[in-house]
C-alpha cells in the first residue's frame, strides 16, 4: 500500500468570473496555461496519474495546454460550483486509487515541496490530510479512498471537500506548509497582478 502511486485530481473548471469571464485553466502564468503550472507541480511532487476536472472553454483547454498523459474529464455543470467538478474528478480515478491529492488550478504558490509533505502524512498512516499555513487549513488536500464516497456525497456547491473535512475533523491532519508554498488564490485582476506583473486595469 505504502508503494501504491496516489494520483492527483486538479480541479481546473472556473470560469474566473471576477477576472471578466477568463477562464482559470488558460490565465497566463510564467508564458504558458495556467494548468500547465498546477499539473507539472503535482507530478513534481510525486504523485502518480492525473486527472484534471475541466468546464469553462473545455475545448480551447484541450487545444491550447499541453497536458501530457493526464486524463482529461469535462464537466458540463461546471458553473454550479466547484462541488460538481470534485465529484466528477473522484469518478474518474483509478478503481484502486488508495487515496487522492486534490489541487485547485488557481494557487500557483502551492509547490512540489508543499505536495510532498503531504503525501508523506498519508503514507505515514493519515486517511485525510492538508496542507496548512500558519496553522490554517488551505490547499491541497489528501482524501483517503475509504472516504470517497462521502465527499462525493458532501461535494455540493462551491463547497468541494469541507463538508468532509468538518465531520472528520479530528482525523484531519495539518501539514504546516508555510514555509515552501504560500496558499492565495487567484480569483481577481489584482491576484492576477500580483502573481504575474500584468497590469490589472488590463487583466
Amino acid at each position: 500500500m505504502a508503494d501504491r502511486p496516489i494520483p492527483a485530481l486538479v480541479l481546473a473548471a472556473g470560469g474566473g468570473r471576477r477576472l471578466g469571464g477568463r477562464p482559470k485553466a488558460l490565465l497566463p502564468y510564467r508564458g504558458r496555461p495556467l494548468v500547465e503550472h498546477a499539473l507539472g507541480v503535482v507530478r513534481a511532487g510525486g504523485c502518480g496519474p492525473t486527472v484534471a476536472v475541466l468546464g469553462a472553454a473545455a475545448a480551447e483547454v484541450r487545444e491550447r495546454a499541453e497536458t501530457g498523459d493526464c486524463l482529461l474529464v469535462d464537466n458540463p455543470d461546471w458553473a454550479g460550483g466547484m462541488g460538481s467538478s470534485l465529484r466528477a474528478g473522484l469518478a474518474a480515478l483509478p478503481a484502486d486509487a488508495p487515496a487522492v491529492l486534490v489541487m485547485l488550478v488557481d494557487t500557483p504558490g502551492v509547490t512540489a515541496a508543499a505536495v510532498r509533505r503531504v503525501l508523506a502524512a498519508h503514507r505515514a498512516g493519515a486517511g485525510l490530510a492538508a496542507a496548512a499555513y500558519g496553522g490554517r487549513r488551505g490547499h491541497p488536500v489528501l482524501i483517503g479512498a475509504r472516504f470517497f464516497a462521502e465527499a462525493a456525497a458532501g461535494a455540493v456547491g462551491d463547497a468541494g471537500a469541507r463538508a468532509l473535512l468538518a465531520a472528520h475533523a479530528g482525523e484531519l491532519t495539518l501539514v504546516e506548509c508555510g514555509d515552501v508554498a504560500t496558499p492565495d488564490d487567484l480569483d481577481t485582476p489584482e491576484d492576477l497582478a500580483r502573481w504575474t506583473g500584468a497590469d490589472p486595469k488590463q487583466s
